[in-house]
């Protein structure tokens, strides 16, 4: 489970940051649908495809392999692997930040917390064999994967990127095998090297992360290059997301002393890259390095600046200081790693609308991937409700204008459209699962003739009170007692002899489809 961002020391009042250059107008001249074709790259403040063309990375975390499940959180649900990354997929996130910790990556590694009932098809996969199918389903949907070196081992955070069981050859040599493992496979862009470096000790016996320190036991800054230059050296096209640190010093101030003068100015752990400007990252490969700074509202900690009397006008010249200027100044991308809130106040709401009007709409606004899918995340809560496949609507209505759907991938046919004539597909139903309330069904639909039937579509009819809960593989609406489910924008088409497997499920009694038919 997320572990909560308190502030790493008693902040000093806030000295508003001097006006940062303003942002770049010119633009690439062309604009990716979805997340792009083929790896990534930067340019400027920009994220790119193999084209050049623009792209704007707009995901969300999908979090539980860092944990003692060593795999995602959810899958103990009533709701498939499948149909959740449908879910994510169609609200319009087309890229997935996935946390890990070292101890999913050892040899005989258990996943755990799996339905095996709704999830047959991951009984007896190991950790790694689970994210695979999960890189191969959201890559066949057009989205892109982020993996997110989250904890050193499962028990928890850690301030620097090494712990004695988990020493830093082993983060980078893991690092360097999930590089080659994913080698060549265009949905899996990049390594967001560890997750929230943050302070520990009180100045002056700091034994935290700093930020350009020059400590080799504790300058993330040198770190990141050492682990970046690393994953590079195996698989040159990977983007490399850096994330700041909590105080650059490393320590906590001492606030007892009674001289604010040498107080540092802290931030979130992870969030604070007021000192990557002076202090850059610096790759072997260039056009490489995206920061990847983190952002919390008052659910997670409640910072000095949510009570400032002009809040939240305050809040843009605090979010440049700690890391829009490296974006406002064309310096590097942005990739927001994590932000979120439960939204239980107002003040958390305001917030979140205000962060994303930040960041800017459309193709040219900063990269993001939200905290979090999961509904299980203490202090902020998530997208998916406690069932795990309806959503928190408030959330996603402020996040919605600012996403890019995936283009799904799989290639288009030139196969001309055709409308079969009767008789040349069928539908068969069987239930899959059924609890208290609800059940579960499969609905399969099969070309049974000559030609490819673009544009594929059954319907059918259950009594009324069963009410569509959620549905994958396809596009699964209802009007009244009328189910349709058409093929999605990534597979439309239905080749001969060709079949798929509609899911869903349902509220209410166990029920038989009447009336199928396709088309």
């Amino acid at each position: 489970m997320h572990l909560p961002k308190a502030a790493t020391a008693a902040l000093a009042t806030l000295v508003t940051a001097a006006a940062v250059a303003v942002a770049v107008t010119s633009t690439p001249a062309s604009a990716a649908a979805g997340t792009g074709t083929g790896y990534l790259r930067t340019s400027g403040n920009k994220i790119v495809d193999s084209t050049g063309a623009t792209v704007r990375l707009t995901g969300i975390n999908w979090f539980g392999m860092e944990t003692d499940n060593k795999t995602f959180h959810g899958l103990w649900s009533s709701n498939p692997w499948k149909g959740q990354i449908d879910k994510m997929a169609s609200l319009g996130y087309n890229t997935l930040r996935v946390p890990y910790s070292n101890d999913a990556l050892k040899p005989g590694a258990t996943a755990t917390g799996i339905n095996d009932y709704v999830n047959p098809d991951l009984i007896g996969l190991t950790p790694l064999q689970i994210l695979d199918k999960v890189v191969d389903y959201a890559g066949s949907k057009g989205m892109r994967i982020i993996l997110d070196r989250h904890r050193p081992t499962s028990a928890g955070q850690s301030p620097l990127w090494y712990v004695s069981a988990t020493p830093e050859s082993t983060w980078i040599n893991d690092w360097k095998a999930l590089a080659q493992h994913y080698a060549g496979n265009t949905t899996v862009i990049g390594a967001d090297l560890h997750n929230e470096p943050h302070a520990e000790g009180t100045n002056p016996n700091a034994t935290g992360a700093c930020w350009g320190c020059g400590d080799q036991n504790r300058d993330w800054r040198l770190a990141a290059e050492r682990a970046g230059n690393a994953v590079l050296s195996v698989n040159p096209n990977w983007l490399i997301f850096v994330e700041g640190v909590s105080c650059p010093s490393g320590g906590l101030s001492n606030v007892w002393d009674g001289d604010p003068s040498n107080d540092e100015d802290c931030g979130w752990w992870g969030g604070n890259l007021t000192k990557a400007g002076q202090y850059p990252v610096r790759l072997n490969v260039a056009n490489r390095l995206v920061y990847s700074p983190h952002e919390y509202a008052t659910s997670v900690y409640h910072q000095s600046w949510f009570d400032a009397p002009d809040y939240p006008a305050n809040m843009p010249a605090i979010w440049d200081k700690y890391w829009g200027y490296l974006y406002k100044q064309n310096i590097a991308p942005i990739m927001l790693g994590e932000f979120g809130t439960t939204m239980t106040s107002n003040v958390d709401k305001v917030w979140l609308q205000e962060l994303m009007k930040y960041m800017g709409t459309g193709v040219n606004g900063m990269s993001f991937t939200y905290w979090s899918w999961n509904p299980n995340s203490g202090d902020t809560g998530g997208i998916a409700n406690d069932d795990w496949t309806t959503i928190n609507q408030a959330k996603q209505d402020i996040l919605q204008p600012y996403l890019i759907p995936p283009v799904g991938g799989g290639g288009s046919t030139t196969t001309p459209p055709v409308t079969p004539p009767p008789g040349q597909c069928t539908v068969t139903y069987k239930e899959t699962n059924s609890w208290q309330g609800g059940f579960q069904g499969e609905l399969t639909v099969k070309n049974t003739g000559t030609s490819t039937i673009s544009g594929w579509s059954a319907t059918w009819t259950f009594p009324s009170g069963v009410t569509l809960n959620n549905g994958w593989n396809a596009v699964v609406t209802q009007s009244g007692t009328t189910w349709t489910a058409k093929g999605p924008d990534w597979s439309k088409n239905l080749a001969p002899g060709a079949s798929v497997a509609v899911g869903f499920t349902a509220n209410g009694p166990s029920s038989q489809p009447a009336g199928a038919a396709c088309s």
